[in-house]
């Protein structure tokens, strides 16, 4: 049984939304950031990314920066630009993108669902990470961005329930400029939130898609917390969107490589025949099609390697993953990437950049090789998941990314 619990969200007025809305935190750099607010003080990314309100010298993590966004939202809320809604609600959120649709249920799921693993993990997270959204929720006493939660859709439940509250008026529907159209209604109806939140504790576990270093922060907090208001209090509770897996889209994460570690092109390829059948493709890309093949740009040419199965012998879930053979067969024994958290010759490219995206980094000479993966699939998530896995980092690029700014969870 998972727990969820309906909250009042703090949300931008509708003539104000577009201005508001922005792209998550962890998606786009401070420079970018700050060239998407500009002259718009309404931009959520004040609130999130309050780095951009100081000279590019500022330490993004001194105390001063975290109090920025604070204020920040106390602004946004003096000035009338969110308010907050009078009744406890859920609310869906709906993102089409090329005629795909995904649906998802705002609410509060637990922080103790978390520490029992009700709600699943795929990642580990890096402290410095998981430091700085925890301050930020400290400083400003809010769950800013939600997470983005999957379930496994076993039954038509939630999702006929959605299709009743979409037969009224949304609070928004507007469309960013890359074509992602966004809509959400909310539901206060008293049947309603009894109806999700009966669906909702009648599954067994939910799953984490984005969003790790934010649960694992907001989880520290409260912990914490708990220890000083043993009664409870808001900190217990988590904003989070909920959908169905199988409308859920994983793009490929792709990888770049700086260098052959010192070896001749001749001697990288007779050591990638080892371990893969390799034909030429020419300059024509190559995306691949299937598991256990992969497409590489090298030297103005696209390869494709198919992965020769006696090589492959998994022992966990994770092992199966492309992306992991990819490290076990050629980052680390032949280009000598030990650790691809922190060697700085390897470098990550969401399949949203398309594969053009690697041949520029190719081309321009900043890196030697480049590989495409096929996409991890929502199944080897949960199935690792559930098996207690961990994939490696930079497995998954979740399309198309949530806007942050439409609801906020306040902790007071």
């Amino acid at each position: 049984m998972v727990f969820i619990k309906s909250f009042r969200a703090f949300r931008p007025k509708e003539k104000f939304v577009s201005q508001v809305a922005a792209r998550p935190y962890d998606v786009i750099n401070t420079a970018e950031a700050r060239r998407e607010a500009e002259g718009n003080p309404k931009s959520f990314l004040h609130v999130t990314k309050p780095e951009i309100s100081f000279p590019d010298s500022q330490d993004p993590y001194e105390s001063s920066v975290y109090l920025k966004g604070a204020s920040a939202f106390r602004k946004l809320v003096d000035d009338k630009i969110f308010v907050q809604d009078k009744k406890n609600s859920f609310y869906l959120y709906t993102l089409v993108i090329n005629g795909r649709e995904q649906n998802g249920l705002v609410g509060c799921i637990s922080v103790d669902d978390y520490i029992d693993r009700k709600i699943k993990v795929h990642e580990l997270t890096r402290p410095d990470k998981e430091a700085d959204r925890k301050r930020h929720i400290e400083y400003t006493n809010l769950h800013a961005e939600p997470v983005f939660l999957a379930y496994r859709s076993t039954g038509p439940g939630l999702k006929l329930l959605a299709a009743e509250i979409k037969k009224k008026k949304p609070e928004y529907d507007f469309t960013t400029d890359d074509g992602i159209r966004h809509t959400l209604w909310k539901t206060d109806k008293e049947d309603h939130l009894t109806k999700i939140t009966a669906l909702v504790e009648s599954l067994d576990s939910l799953y984490i898609a984005d969003g790790h270093h934010r649960t694992a922060a907001a989880a520290s907090v409260g912990t914490e917390m708990k220890k000083k208001f043993p009664d409870g209090s808001e900190h217990q509770n988590i904003m989070a969107v909920i959908f169905p897996h199988d409308e859920l889209r994983i793009l490929d994460y792709n990888r770049v490589a700086r260098d052959l570690n010192g070896l001749e092109r001749d001697e990288f390829f007779q050591l990638l025949g080892q371990s893969f059948q390799i034909r030429s493709n020419g300059p024509m890309q190559y995306k691949p099609s299937r598991l256990h093949e992969f497409g590489m740009y090298l030297g103005g040419n696209w390869f494709v390697l198919e992965l020769k199965m006696d090589r492959f012998h998994p022992i966990t879930r994770a092992d199966e993953l492309d992306v992991q053979i990819l490290t076990s067969e050629i980052l680390t024994p032949i280009l000598g990437i030990k650790d691809i958290r922190t060697d700085k010759r390897i470098d990550f490219v969401g399949g949203i950049r398309g594969l053009g995206e690697l041949e520029n980094l190719v081309n321009s000479g900043k890196m030697e090789v480049a590989f495409a993966l096929h996409p991890v699939t929502m199944n080897q998530l949960m199935d690792i998941s559930d098996s207690g896995g961990i994939m490696p980092p930079k497995s998954t690029w979740f399309e198309p990314k949530l806007r942050s700014g439409l609801f906020v969870h306040a902790l007071y």
